[in-house]
């Protein structure tokens, strides 16, 4: 064995020796430490050192997957370890003592009672909606059918006056025109770009309620939000926007001014064409009164659907990015293409709602609607040659889907009725799924040769 060696006797390099000298001795010279907000004046300046961090909110990628469990009031009523939210399919909830139910009753103890009226598996839902959607509170129903019926009973008293636009949903149309007027509420349909009718009509100071699409569906034409919430603010009117089409990702209402937003959960949310679901969000003090009268309608979501839909909005921002790339970039493909007359698509800059769009979404959607150069029978055929899609309704899912308007929601209506509509033979409606883009330009562009 090698004799030991003491640290003195070995010859190390000036700079080693230097290095291992006592911080007692002459050659180290001791020098102040420099204080921190020196230190960051330096290195970032005036403005930096004088100011604390700010706190940084959460992005939508990350509230999609934490909102209403890890982060947010969801959380800190959990009673498991589980990463995945339980589903809790109990119906009915107890209390400890008739003093844990007065609690309970007067709000000092959150709680559940019964399943129609919440449910925990629920609430982690609605609360991660609402930290999407920037709102206070959300209610989640069984449909988005079932949202815009509670919303607009909720909020539209009998004697109540409703605005919408000519090209909203189809069936909520139909409801505000036909049964809200058997219940003396009156309905006003003006086109969603006249804005010189609707100052008109919110001029006469009746106007309880301004409900709209945006984007349309399936012309995808867009509400200047910002612009409409403060005509109908200086008058006392409420502003629904139904974002379906654009999705918590790529729109945010509330933030732009609206009142209430709802969407149908069952497309981007959910994501997976496996669950029907709706959703409404805004103040507390208007989904508390919505929710009072969903109550007494029953539409309430089961635990199952409200689960599936958690988990579809984990990676809800992945997939409507996948959907805005593709989409954007068919429709560039498509507005140069010598078979297609017309796209319809917001993001095109050519497009006449391009401006608005761009002022207030983030992405454009997964959808894009277009003219092929073709009749009835000619669109048909190239509908009927794509091996990709799925000819359906809906959006919004992995799976693209495909539609000719004329025959899926127009087919034995008048010509009138489809003019009004602004729904031509030769219009389809294509919703772009997360397939490779590739193989969805090689799939449109074979089609397109068989007209």
């Amino acid at each position: 064995m090698a004799p030991s060696t003491s640290l003195g006797k070995i010859s190390l390099p000036r700079q080693q020796r230097r290095l291992l000298q006592p911080l007692s001795s002459p050659k180290h010279k001791r020098v102040a430490a420099t204080p921190p907000a020196v230190l960051l004046q330096e290195l970032f300046g005036d403005a930096q050192a004088a100011q604390p961090p700010k706190t940084r909110r959460a992005s939508d990628e990350t509230l999609a997957v934490h909102a209403g469990e890890k982060l947010g009031r969801g959380a800190d009523g959990a009673t498991t370890d589980s990463i995945a939210t339980p589903i809790v399919s109990g119906t009915t909830h107890w209390f400890k003592s008739s003093e844990d139910l007065i609690a309970f009753k007067e709000g000092r103890r959150h709680s559940h009672e019964y399943g129609r009226y919440s449910n925990p598996t629920v609430k982690v839902l609605e609360d991660k909606i609402s930290a999407l959607e920037r709102a206070e509170a959300t209610l989640v129903t069984s449909s988005g059918m079932n949202a815009i019926v509670a919303t607009l009973l909720a909020l539209v008293p009998p004697g109540g006056h409703i605005v919408t636009t000519t090209d909203c949903y189809s069936e909520a149309r139909a409801f505000i025109g036909d049964r809200l007027s058997k219940m003396g509420i009156r309905s006003t349909f003006i086109d969603l770009d006249d804005m010189e009718s609707l100052q008109a009509v919110l001029d006469q100071n009746d106007v309880t309620l301004v409900y709209a699409d945006s984007p349309t569906n399936p012309l995808l034409k867009c509400v200047d939000i910002r612009l409409v919430a403060e005509l109908c603010h200086r008058k006392g009117a409420l502003v629904c926007i139904d974002s379906t089409l654009a999705s918590p990702i790529n729109q945010k209402p509330l933030t732009l001014g609206a009142d209430i937003v709802v969407h149908s959960a069952t497309k981007y949310m959910a994501g997976h064409h496996d669950v029907i679901a709706g959703c409404v969000s805004g103040s507390e003090a208007l989904i508390s009164k919505i929710r009072a009268w969903q109550h007494d309608l029953g539409g309430a979501i089961s635990p199952n659907a409200a689960y599936m839909i958690i988990r579809g909005l984990k990676t809800m921002a992945l997939r409507v990015e996948a959907h805005n790339l593709t989409a954007l970039q068919m429709a560039r493909l498509l507005e140069c293409h010598p078979k297609i007359e017309r796209v319809h698509y917001p993001g095109l800059e050519s497009n006449p709602w391009h401006q608005v769009a761009k002022s207030q979404m983030t992405g454009y959607g997964g959808v894009v609607s277009f003219e092929v150069k073709s009749d009835l029978c000619g669109t048909m055929r190239f509908v009927d040659a794509l091996e990709i899609p799925l000819i359906a309704t809906s959006l919004g899912g992995c799976e693209s889907l495909v539609q000719q308007p004329a025959v899926m929601s127009f087919w034995g209506k008048s010509d009138e009725e489809k003019a009004r509509n602004g729904i031509k033979d030769n219009l389809v409606r294509f919703s772009f799924g997360i397939e490779k883009f590739e193989d969805l330009r090689d799939d449109v562009l074979q089609a397109l040769e068989k007209i």
